[in-house]
C-alpha cells in the first residue's frame, strides 16, 4: 500500500505543477485533482494491472494532507479539539486539548520535520538559518508558528505551531464560555465605548488575544482603529481598521521592521484606537506616549497579576534608552492605564478573567494605585469596591457608570 500512496502523491504533484497550482492557498483545487487521480487508479484497478485502494475517501485525505497540507501534522491540525502542536523531537510530539497536555502517538523522522518546516515558511515570505536560529509567522490558515533552529535547541529543531482556534468573538461569548461574568461584560464593553486605555494581562495560553479581540468588538464602528502585531493574530469584526506586523530583516541585513517602528507609524494614520497586540519591550514607551496625548488604546502583556502588569509597563520604556527614567516613567503609567484585566488558566483548563482593576491616575514613591472593580472571591467574579477612572468618558457617550456598577452589586 506504501507503493500505491508513493505512486499517487507523484502523480499528484506532476498534475499541481502541470496546472501551476499552489498547494497552500489553492486546497479546494488540490483536492479535486487529487479525486481525479484516485477516481483513474480505480479504473485501472479493474483491470488487475495495479492493487485497488480499500478507501478512496481516505486515500484522497492522505494525498491533500501530502501535497497541500502538512503532511502528518495536518490531522492534528485539523481536529477542532487540539488547541495547540508542537515538536520536541520527532517522536515526541505533543498537543493541547482544553488547556492540557497530551503526548501522542505520532512518530516523525527527522527529515520529515525539517521538510515541514519548510513547507510552513515558504507560504510565510519568512526565514529561518543559522544567522536568524528563530522564526514567527502566520500560516495561511491563521495558525502561529514558532521554530527554533537545532543548535540552539538541544537535539532538534522545536516546532510549535498554535492553532487559531474562534471560540469567542464577542464579550457576551465569553460570558457563554464562563470566562467572564454578565456584570463585568456589560462593564468593560462599556469601558471600551468610552475610550477607556485598557491593559489585558496573564500567562500564555491564559486567553489574552482572545480577551483583546472580543475587546476590540465592543468598538464603534464610526472610529478609525489601527493594530499592530508582530505577526498577524488579531481577528474582530470592524468596518475601518487596518492591521499591521513587523518584519524580519532580508539576507543583506536591511529591511526589517520592529514593533515600536508601526506604533510610531501607526499614530500618522489617523486613529481613532491604537491595538498592540502585545508589549514586550521598548515599544512600550512609543504606546505610553500615544496613550497619554489622548488617544485611546488596547494591548496585552504577559504578567502574573494585574499589579504585576503595571510594574512591568513601568520597566519596559526603560529599555528605550538611558535618558528614559521611572521618574517619567511610573506617572505616566499611572495617568496613561485606565483599567487592567488579569486573566488565568485554571487547572481544569478553562481560562477566567480573576479581575479587573482600575487605575485611578495617582503615584506615590514609584508605587500606582490601583481599585479593585471586580475580583475573584469564592471561585466567583465578584463586584468589588473601586471605580473607574474618566467618569466623563462614560457620561459623554450615554452611559450611567455607576447605576451599571451599582446593578452588578
Amino acid at each position: 500500500m506504501d507503493d500505491v500512496v508513493a505512486r499517487l502523491d507523484e502523480e499528484l504533484r506532476v498534475a499541481v505543477r502541470r496546472d501551476g497550482l499552489d498547494p497552500q492557498r489553492e486546497v479546494a483545487a488540490v483536492r479535486g485533482l487529487a479525486e481525479a487521480v484516485v477516481r483513474e487508479h480505480d479504473d485501472r484497478s479493474l483491470t488487475g494491472v495495479v492493487a485497488p485502494v480499500g478507501d478512496a475517501d481516505a486515500m484522497v485525505a492522505e494525498l491533500v494532507a501530502r501535497v497541500a497540507g502538512f503532511g502528518p501534522l495536518q490531522p492534528l491540525l485539523d481536529d477542532p479539539t487540539v488547541e495547540e502542536v508542537w515538536i520536541n523531537s520527532p517522536d515526541r510530539v505533543f498537543v493541547a486539548r482544553h488547556g492540557r497536555h497530551e503526548l501522542t502517538n505520532l512518530v516523525l523522522t527527522e527529515a520529515q520535520v525539517s521538510e515541514l518546516v519548510e513547507r510552513m515558511l515558504k507560504t510565510t515570505g519568512r526565514r529561518i538559518d543559522m544567522s536568524r536560529p528563530f522564526v514567527d509567522a502566520m500560516l495561511p490558515q491563521g495558525h502561529r508558528l514558532h521554530v527554533v533552529l537545532q543548535g540552539i535547541s538541544r537535539g532538534f529543531s522545536a516546532v510549535n505551531i498554535r492553532k487559531y482556534v474562534v471560540r469567542a468573538a464577542r464579550l457576551s461569548e465569553l460570558v457563554a464560555l464562563q470566562s467572564l461574568t454578565p456584570s463585568a461584560a456589560q462593564f468593560l464593553e462599556a469601558s471600551v465605548r468610552a475610550g477607556l486605555n485598557i491593559l489585558v494581562s496573564g500567562a500564555t495560553q491564559a486567553g489574552k488575544t482572545t480577551m483583546l479581540n472580543c475587546l476590540a468588538a465592543a468598538i464603534p464602528g464610526g472610529e478609525r482603529v489601527i493594530s499592530v502585531e508582530e505577526v498577524f493574530e488579531m481577528r474582530f469584526p470592524h468596518p475601518d481598521w487596518v492591521a499591521m506586523q513587523t518584519r524580519q530583516e532580508g539576507l543583506e541585513g536591511t529591511g526589517e521592521v520592529r514593533l515600536r517602528d508601526l506604533v510610531k507609524e501607526s499614530l500618522r494614520m489617523r486613529p481613532s484606537r491604537i491595538i498592540v497586540g502585545e508589549v514586550r519591550a521598548e515599544e512600550a514607551l512609543d504606546l505610553l506616549l500615544a496613550l497619554n496625548s489622548g488617544l485611546p488604546g488596547l494591548c496585552t502583556i504577559h504578567a502574573n497579576s494585574a499589579r504585576d502588569a503595571l510594574t512591568k509597563v513601568c520597566t519596559l520604556p526603560l529599555l528605550a534608552g538611558e535618558n528614559i527614567s521611572a521618574r517619567f516613567v511610573v506617572p505616566t503609567v499611572a495617568s496613561s492605564v485606565d483599567l487592567v484585566v488579569h486573566l488565568e488558566l485554571d487547572p481544569r483548563g478553562v481560562r477566567r478573567v480573576v479581575e479587573i482593576v482600575a487605575v485611578p491616575g495617582r503615584a506615590e514613591q514609584d508605587i500606582i494605585e490601583t481599585e479593585p472593580v471586580f475580583e475573584m472571591r469564592d471561585g466567583v467574579l465578584r463586584r468589588g469596591i473601586g471605580m473607574p477612572p474618566r467618569i466623563a468618558h462614560f457620561e459623554r457617550v450615554g452611559i450611567d457608570v455607576r447605576r451599571l456598577l451599582h446593578e452588578a452589586d
